[in-house]
């Protein structure tokens, strides 16, 4: 029995530092001067657009749409959002949709600071970009999702929620049964040691909290009083989903203001972040989707609070 247990244990702790080092090879790419800070329409971004494609493909997440990307205009600039699904394995389930996504696109350019004026944004959102990344390629590789899921990444959010809106819209009018939409947003770094590992915008619009913390079996997500202060439930992705189609839909997100001092700043960089704390995150999240994404009824469901 003793050795059955030291077994799993290394196992575990293998898998963790697989799932680390995944997660920084992408953020470092992600996050590097190369991609000049991803800015919407530039070069950088579409070097961005190229790693995800490529990330999805070798993982085996096919495109949704005739390809990956899902293209809108905004005037001169033209956006993309990147779109994949993994089919869902029950015949009537799959019909039904959970859409995880984060935003791919950041600032650009920032204030320089010691001759660096590149906005690298790996908090913000390269780090919700990954998570959602990851999240894929489990479902993908391990089949175990009833529902379909899509994995959705977006442009334009700098630019006001375009790209999101984009999609939503788009998804909306060609009927796709949404269940429910959960936006990684700025999960790179850890809250205090006394509060809950993260916290979810507009925490008491569903019982989203609850349904995924108890399939996590532990408490995941907390209740981030500041958030309606802030209006975060609707400064981030989620916020065109749940207009679109009123149903569940929250950003999920570790950074609450006062543990990371670089929010659209230049030194928002891949050696800033906790891949660690990452990994923890993304190892403990996937029960909880998992458990949610294969329930037999639609647990989560809207209520009438803020």
């Amino acid at each position: 029995m003793q050795k059955i247990a030291l077994y799993s244990i290394l196992v575990l702790l293998i898998g963790c530092n697989s799932l680390e080092k995944s997660i920084q090879e992408s953020m470092e790419y992600l996050a590097s001067d190369e991609l000049e800070g991803r800015a919407t329409g530039t070069a950088g971004i579409e070097k961005a657009a190229v790693f995800i494609e490529a990330y999805f493909k070798d993982n085996k997440i096919k495109p949704y749409f005739e390809s990956y990307r899902d293209s809108f205009n905004m005037g001169d600039i033209v956006g993309y959002n990147i779109v994949g699904v993994i089919e869902g394995n029950d015949p009537k389930l799959k019909n039904e949709y959970v859409i995880l996504g984060g935003h791919y696109d950041h600032i650009g350019k920032g204030k320089e600071v010691d001759g660096d004026s590149i906005a690298n944004g790996a908090n913000d959102d390269a780090s919700g970009t990954v998570a959602a990344m990851e999240f894929g390629k489990y479902f993908a590789k391990k089949k175990t999702n009833k529902r379909s899921v899509l994995i959705t990444l977006y442009a334009a959010e700098e630019m006001g929620l375009k790209g999101s809106a984009h999609l939503a819209e788009r998804l909306k009018n060609e009927g796709l049964d949404a269940y429910t939409m959960i936006n990684f947003e700025m999960i790179g770094v850890p809250r205090a040691a006394d509060k809950s590992m993260a916290y979810m915008s507009g925490y008491n619009r569903s019982n989203f909290a609850s349904t995924l913390n108890r399939y996590a079996g532990e408490k995941v997500l907390g209740l981030f009083p500041k958030a309606q202060q802030f209006k975060l439930f609707y400064r981030s992705d989620n916020f065109p989903f749940y207009k679109a189609f009123n149903m569940p839909a929250h950003a999920i997100s570790t950074f609450d203001f006062t543990n990371f001092d670089y929010y659209h700043h230049v030194d928002d960089e891949a050696d800033q972040m906790d891949y660690k704390h990452m990994a923890n995150f993304i190892s403990k999240m996937i029960p909880a989707l998992e458990g949610m994404i294969n329930a037999p009824t639609k647990e989560v469901i809207l209520t009438d609070d803020e």
